[in-house]
């Protein structure tokens, strides 16, 4: 894979997750959309035989078999819209009128009594392991057995095929489920405005996400959680605030998590059941059918079908990472729960964007240098070991399958070093990686206090002097530092210039440069009007996010292409939070 794949990534991306409507597909009304409805999980894999039969199981216990569980949704009550993906709905060839129809806004706002067939009037949850590094947890749950684990607020209520391609869409705070581990169930405005605005935003990045549908939120429903005060400087949380409950909608080929591997593994590997193995294979089966099977030939063996899943996995997942670190995305707490075997970013918890350069930023106060920024590459690799680790059972009887998969197993870091190298390469326009030009920049990076965003972007303009990149520099520098600049800067001029035509280069270098950064300072001022029933400015933002690498007018470049003020270093809720939620 070289520097075209990187250099064209965002089209890439798009043709490979995203569906392309026909010019004639339309869908306008509830009925039509009811009509695509086809649920393959709930259809061909096992549901929780202790579960009830309605799918009012919303007390937090033990689930000790099975793939599902049935489980409805809590409507909110007094439900409002918010807003919509008009990009994504434009994709699934939805009218942006049916976010505002009856019955499609009752189902997305948790009410399946509105469902009609083919549709069902019962969701699904699904269990799923904790892993943290390579290292098991199962104490760690309400029953110190690690069987409640698993989604205790995201309920999936549909899956269908839109466009000839397979989406499941799921509730983020629709209620309890047998997961919610004691939690009720419910996500608040504040973390859902930021989740659905970032899922668009990475799409729009070119970075493979699950995305946003539809957002709501109730009128009539509060829940009280820790949050930080005005102005507070405080790691954690320091008052109580009552938030306005919320249910966004995010949509994926599937939900499928390394952790949910790793559960039925464990199953497998401890006995817990006489089908255990077998439903091992089941989800691996699945995930293969719903994640890959455009890239594996099902006419295969299974046991080479687990060989090129291993392979596909590793190359997505290394890809994905190599991404992040591209754009400043910083995961924050990449369990293997929150690391989705499709190989695209999932779960818009505790994430950020870097915006002053430093390899070890966390924006999350509860995870820790261990899941930073630079360190992401290595906590990817861990949950990649544990879905190699869970998967490997299956191929204990096939020798020479079992070779070739653990070999792609051992060569996952040498791998995801060439993906990042490419991804530097193709940040500083060149077409080889250069280590010690790097290793010179990232230093002057950190020494001169960069915005991660705003310096490669002007980098992109292949300056001759320093002062073009002033503008990013958060520290006045020295003039030591200032000629460490320009001979650094006259160095990589040199290389680029070899590599030919400069217009051409600094074009591509801008469409893996963007212009347009999350930058929580100006997130929060969206989420804090919608609580106060003013969604004005999460449309604006959606509609300057949408367009992260393009030129836009000046009122959008004096407001969002700036540095970070200074009143918002080390703040509470803008520098690092909580993943309170």
């Amino acid at each position: 894979m070289g520097l075209a794949f990187l250099n064209n990534l965002p089209v890439l991306v798009t043709m490979l997750y995203s569906s392309k409507p026909s010019a004639e597909s339309c869908v306008t009304s509830f009925d039509e959309f009811a009509h695509l409805a086809d649920y393959s999980l709930m259809d061909t894999l096992n549901a929780d035989p202790d579960a009830t039969g309605d799918g009012h199981d919303h007390r937090a216990r033990q689930v000790f078999s099975g793939h599902f569980v049935p489980v409805t949704p809590t409507p909110l009550p007094d439900p409002e819209y918010v807003t919509h993906s008009s990009t994504f709905f434009k994709e699934l060839g939805l009218s942006d009128e049916l976010a505002l129809d009856e019955k499609f806004r009752q189902v997305f706002s948790g009410d399946l009594s509105a469902a009609q067939k083919p549709m069902r009037q019962v969701g699904w949850a699904t269990g799923y392991a904790l892993s943290i590094y390579g290292t098991e947890y199962t104490r760690q749950c309400p029953f110190g057995t690690g069987n409640a684990y698993g989604d205790g607020r995201a309920i999936s209520v549909f899956e269908g095929i839109i466009n000839g391609q397979r989406w499941e869409m799921q509730l983020k705070g629709g209620g309890r489920t047998p997961y919610c581990r004691g939690g009720d169930g419910r996500a608040v405005l504040r973390s859902s405005v930021r989740e659905f605005l970032a899922q668009d935003y990475m799409h729009a990045l070119g970075v493979p996400t699950s995305r946003s549908l539809t957002l709501y939120v109730s009128k009539a429903e509060t829940v009280t959680r820790p949050w930080y005060s005005q102005d507070s400087h405080s790691t954690d949380p320091d008052i109580m605030v009552d938030n306005p409950v919320a249910i966004s909608t995010r949509v994926a080929p599937s939900f499928l998590r390394v952790g949910q591997l790793e559960l039925f593994a464990r199953r497998a590997r401890s006995h817990a059941h006489p089908t255990a193995l077998g439903e091992l294979r089941m989800i691996v089966s699945h995930l293969i059918e719903r994640e890959y099977k455009s890239d594996i030939n099902q006419t295969l063996a299974f046991a080479d079908q687990l060989v090129e899943l291993a392979r596909l996995f590793r190359q997505r997942l290394t890809s994905l990472v190599a991404n992040w670190l591209r754009v400043g995305y910083c995961q924050g707490n990449f369990n293997s729960d929150n690391c989705a075997a499709g190989g695209f970013t999932l779960d818009y918890g505790p994430f950020g964007f870097c915006e002053i350069f430093d390899p070890e930023f966390q924006p999350w106060t509860g995870g820790g240098q261990h899941f930073s920024f630079f360190n992401q590459p290595n906590a990817a690799e861990a949950n990649y070991h544990m879905f190699w680790k869970s998967v490997r059972p299956l191929l204990e009887e096939d020798t020479e399958a079992l070779e070739r998969f653990d070999q792609i197993r051992h060569d996952f870091a040498e791998t995801m070093q060439k993906q990042i190298q490419q991804m530097w390469a193709a940040k500083l326009g060149l077409t080889e990686f250069q280590p010690t030009l790097f290793k010179q920049l990232m230093q002057l990076m950190a020494d001169s206090a960069v915005d991660y965003t705003l310096f490669f972007r002007e980098l992109s303009h292949i300056p001759d002097d320093i002062s073009a990149l002033k503008k990013s520099f958060y520290v006045k520098t020295s003039s030591q530092l200032d000629e460490q600049w320009q001979s650094w800067l006259t160095s990589w001029r040199d290389l680029v210039i070899n590599d030919g035509d400069l217009a051409e280069i600094s074009k591509k270098m801008k469409r893996t440069n963007p212009k347009y950064a999350w930058r929580e300072w100006l997130i929060v001022p969206a989420y804090q009007q919608a609580m106060q029933g003013d969604y004005t400015l999460i449309k604006e933002l959606q509609a300057v996010l949408s367009n992260p690498y393009d030129e836009q007018a000046q009122a959008e470049e004096d407001r969002y292409y700036c540095l970070k003020p200074i009143a918002f270093f080390n703040a509470g809720g803008v520098s690092h939070y909580s993943c309170s939620s």
